[in-house]
């Protein structure tokens, strides 16, 4: 896939990491069938890989479906087996070039120029500023925005509708979005809420379209 067309075009990435297998899917497929393009399972989430597996089947070869928290080459060659065609990682790891080899795009965690510099050989489609608001939100992107115009910025980590509309005027490519926008409904909790909040961040995004 096109990662870094995805991102420009959607501009949200929905984070779900749960303890409830069951829910997890339920609440992948409810973000898809709310028009939620881009989601990512994390790896850290209980049978992670079965709710990817589960995932892929039920929405067909064609919607994207990531794999987060992808640490080791292992993790990315069992989160391509088990149907991701993308990948999300933390930071600079060895998963980043095993995802590569197989073909998957990556979304590389870093927060340094440092790690901005060392991720360009890496053949990464863009960068997850994580955690972006620990490492100093909005203005902290438009402060990296000006030594790396051209780099492809996606702020994760405490995205809220209000700071997902900042990081947007900011100059992100998009955001990347936990637990504001699934609560607990990958561990059980209300599907209609979830519902509620996909909506409120599709809204955020779109007008924060250029």
């Amino acid at each position: 896939m096109d990662l870094q067309a995805a991102l420009a075009a959607h501009r949200l990435v929905a984070i779900v990491r749960g303890d409830d297998p069951e829910a997890a899917i339920r609440t992948v497929l409810t973000l898809a069938d709310e028009g939620i393009e881009l989601i990512e399972v994390s790896l850290s989430g209980k049978d992670a890989l079965s709710v990817i597996e589960r995932a892929r089947e039920a929405l067909g070869p064609d919607r994207p479906l990531g794999a987060g928290t992808v640490l080791t080459a292992e993790d990315a060659r069992a989160a391509q087996r088990a149907g991701a065609d993308f990948v999300v990682t933390p930071g600079l790891g060895d998963g980043i070039a095993a995802a590569r080899e197989l073909g998957l795009p990556v979304l590389a965690g870093v927060m340094t120029p440092t790690e901005i510099l060392a991720a360009r050989p890496l053949g990464v489609a863009a960068l997850k500023i994580f955690p972006a608001a620990e490492a100093g939100g909005p203005a902290y992107l438009k402060a990296l925005r000006g030594p790396f115009p051209h780099e492809l910025f996606v702020p994760v980590g405490g995205v809220d509708e209000a700071a997902a509309r900042a990081y947007l005027a900011a100059g992100a490519t998009a955001v990347g979005v936990g637990s504001p926008l699934i609560g607990d409904a990958a561990d059980g909790g209300s599907v209609s809420a979830l519902r509620d909040r996909a909506r409120a961040f599709l809204t955020v995004v779109q007008e924060g379209a250029p």
